[in-house]
């Protein structure tokens, strides 16, 4: 049973505590874990989302104990500028990383200080992880890297911001005194084309209509990000990664 749109707004529904989001399948349960057996709550953030992914690679056949989304599960991956960092969902079968996901939320009142937070935690955990790539830390099959992130819709974040300047001028698309919106949006397309990540699900969001999210950019909205993932499974599947 594929991942559907229906899934995927019941989990944005969790994600900001609408309601419960129940776990159908028990393959998908013991991926998820104890403690979050039985439904993943909203309180608990990302839960929804990581078990909503975790989904895609149960479902393809790949083994429960290959999804990791508890902390328990060591969630840790090499890096080469520093020795390893935390994912929120790590995938790992016969000795490749099937896939390694960032859950990040951008919400106010400080979308300024949050902002560029946001944006060095991206880059730090992709830089640092595709170079270790490159110094052959990982084995098997090149890693791929998806990035699911939430911009809370709200007056703050929708504010034209105008850009710091200092001893030199920036770069001319930041001139056009962008939201905090729209600013991740180039951000992101611009982790995108670089090959930073594989992959981008690019929402803003709020609790008063959590099940229809605003998807911003085409390349960077939920049905893209899903056909990367299981662009992502078939290509595992025909080089002959078993599941």
């Amino acid at each position: 049973m594929a991942v559907t749109r229906a899934d995927f707004e019941a989990a944005m529904l969790a994600y900001w505590g609408a309601k419960e989001l129940q776990l159908q399948s028990s393959a998908i349960a013991e991926a998820v874990g104890a403690g979050t057996a039985g439904s993943v709550r909203g309180g608990k953030h990302f839960d929804a989302i990581a078990a909503l992914l975790a989904k895609f690679f149960v479902e393809a056949g790949y083994p429960p104990a290959a999804i990791r989304i508890k902390k328990s599960d060591r969630l840790e991956l090499p890096g080469y500028y520093r020795p390893s960092k935390q994912w929120d969902v790590v995938v790992v079968h016969d000795n490749t990383l099937v896939a390694a996901f960032e859950l990040k939320a951008l919400g106010g009142p400080s979308f300024g200080n949050n902002y560029n937070n946001r944006v060095e935690e991206a880059l730090g955990s992709a830089i640092d992880l595709r170079r270790a790539e490159l110094a052959d830390i990982f084995p098997g099959e090149k890693p791929w890297l998806g990035y699911f992130f939430i911009m809370q819709d709200a007056e703050g974040s929708r504010r034209p911001v105008a850009p710091q300047v200092g001893a030199f001028d920036v770069d001319p698309i930041w001139k056009k005194n962008q939201s905090y919106q729209e600013r991740f949006a180039v951000f992101c397309q611009r982790l995108l084309d670089e090959r930073l990540y594989d992959a981008i699900c690019y929402l803003t969001s709020s609790a008063e209509d959590p099940a229809h999210p605003g998807e911003p950019v085409d390349e960077l909205n939920w049905q893209h990000f899903a056909a990367h993932i299981n662009a992502r499974i078939r290509y595992l599947h025909d080089v002959g990664i078993p599941r």
